[in-house]
């Protein structure tokens, strides 16, 4: 019974009708902002430039006044990127971490990209290998240098065609921590919190006492952390997102 009651107050907020009206508020506007300048441009151009009704490509919603970045990823890739490209390792691994921070590291670093799902277009500097952060395709104490970042916290939710598993983020840190080779440096990222939290089926938070432990024998070399739209060098209370490194 609780099933259905959390559905529908979910649906009761997916429905809102102060966002549906809100919504409709900002497409008007946007459509009356593309017709005007659709209008000024038929009267600025010449008619040999000029173009068919057919071939409108309204593009609503980009003249903002400033450019829009979702602060995780931003921050985490560019702190990771960075870490990773000065200590030169001979070679990188990265377990299922987003697709562009790979691939741009793949163009400086030589780089092993690991996932349950392949990739749909190919690159020719990154090494594709189809795998699971459960049962990675290493042996022990192999690999210099990897990278995990909002993966583990992830792991055993099912969101991502994995099996179920209340332990899988647990799982997840000790696969990692088997393929580091002594001196190897490992660069993850997870949510932190003030308690030990799982957001079915999104993701989990972890409280950052317990996260470090789980990583130990490692010793921690970094952390960082995105708050808001802040990148710290402390810890804030309540929600963020650690971005830490280690090294066996």
């Amino acid at each position: 019974m609780k099933e259905v009651l959390w559905m529908l107050r979910h649906l009761k907020r997916s429905l809102s009708l102060k966002k549906q009206i809100v919504s409709w508020r900002r497409d008007i506007a946007s459509w009356q902002r593309f017709w005007k300048s659709y209008n000024l441009y038929q009267d600025l151009a010449p008619e040999e430039k000029e173009f068919l009704i057919d071939n409108l490509y309204p593009c609503l919603g980009d003249n903002t006044s400033e450019t829009n970045i979702e602060p995780i990823y931003f921050y985490q890739d560019c702190w990771a990127f960075e870490k990773i490209v000065n200590n030169k390792p001979k070679n990188h691994v990265d377990v299922g971490s987003h697709h562009k921070f790979v691939a741009l590291l793949s163009k400086v670093v030589p780089t092993t990209m690991v996932d349950i799902r392949p990739l749909s277009l190919p690159l020719e500097t990154l090494n594709f290998k189809k795998g699971s952060i459960l049962e990675l395709p290493f042996e022990d104490n192999s690999l210099e240098s990897v990278s995990s970042l909002c993966v583990v916290e992830h792991i055993g939710l099912g969101r991502y065609g994995d099996p179920l598993d209340p332990d899988g983020s647990i799982k997840a840190i000790k696969e990692l921590k088997r393929v580091i080779k002594d001196e190897g440096e490992l660069y993850i990222s997870v949510p932190i919190d003030v308690d030990n939290r799982t957001y079915f089926n999104a993701h989990r938070a972890f409280k950052e006492d317990y996260l470090l432990e789980l990583f130990s024998p490692f010793k921690l070399t970094e952390s960082k952390y995105v708050s808001g739209r802040k990148f710290n060098d402390f810890l804030e209370e309540g929600f963020c997102i650690g971005c830490y490194s280690f090294r066996k």
